[in-house]
């Protein structure tokens, strides 16, 4: 296995940052700015931070120079599978984005998690958002194996406000090298954009597929700003068939950028298993 932190800087320093951890009120001050600029109405408590950082939790800041451009933030945690790092936000200003500076701050979260003894990484994000899609599931490989609709209630951020909060958790397995699975089989389809960008959802059967493909809007965001009812169509499409591949024991395990459709599978069909 490559060296974490190493993996990390090199990321960093190809996308014109250095990591640091923030452990301090004024290092919250800072990344009170980016949550600000990232989703506007709301923002991290300074002690919250202060105290993450003395228990062990550091979060990991991104900087160009003295100016923090990201971060990202999380804490141990505990389920029925054992120890994790639940990682909770991650952010980037809004210029510097598309840009590698997500992933370097999720290899420093890997990276300190290795140090500490933690082999898996868990979090949950909007299914709808295709560019976090690709960052999860087509670069740092990890697998969708949960869902649940309205996660977080009704959110008040400038982003979430008046939309349902479902989010799938995903879990990120340390010890792999970070790298996108392959899946080995055809999937059905399942949901598919219409040429007037209405979801199409196909009832096919799962009880004998080996992977199902269902795609999403390339920018969610545009499309329910334009047209809220067409975006309420594509949330329900969406989480009724998230739910469909997870009841039939099908992974979230890849990502196709070029259609913009996540691919569920088996575990037997996914190369090198889970």
């Amino acid at each position: 296995m490559t060296d974490p932190w190493t993996l990390a800087r090199e990321k960093a320093a190809r996308a014109n940052v250095t990591l640091a951890p923030l452990t301090t009120v004024d290092d919250a001050d800072l990344l009170n700015q980016v949550i600000e600029a990232t989703w506007g109405g709301q923002h991290m408590d300074r002690e919250v931070v202060r105290a993450l950082a003395i228990s062990g939790n550091s979060s990991w800041g991104a900087f160009d120079a003295d100016r923090l451009i990201g971060f990202v933030l999380g804490w141990a945690g505990v389920d029925a599978s054992g120890l994790h790092v639940h990682s909770h936000m991650l952010a980037a200003i809004p210029d510097r984005r598309h840009a590698g500076v997500g992933e370097a701050l999720k290899l420093a979260q890997r990276a300190q998690a290795l140090e500490q003894g933690i082999e898996v990484v868990r979090w949950t994000f909007d299914p709808l958002v295709a560019r976090n899609a690709w960052l999860n599931l087509g670069k740092l490989g990890v697998v969708i194996d949960r869902f649940a609709r309205s996660f977080y209630g009704d959110m008040r951020d400038t982003i979430n406000q008046g939309e349902r909060s479902d989010r799938v958790t995903v879990a990120w397995h340390l010890r792999r090298e970070p790298s996108p699975y392959v899946v080995r089989a055809d999937p059905i389809d399942l949901v598919m954009r219409s040429p007037d960008a209405m979801p199409e959802p196909a009832m096919a059967e799962l009880a004998h597929a080996s992977a199902a493909r269902i795609e999403v809007p390339a920018e969610y965001h545009d499309l329910r700003a334009a047209d809220p009812v067409l975006g309420m169509a594509w949330r329900d499409a969406i989480a009724d068939a998230v739910e469909r591949c997870l009841d039939a024991g099908l992974l979230g395990a890849a990502f196709d950028r070029a259609r913009s459709a996540y691919v569920f599978a088996t575990p037997d069909a996914i190369e090198g298993g889970l």
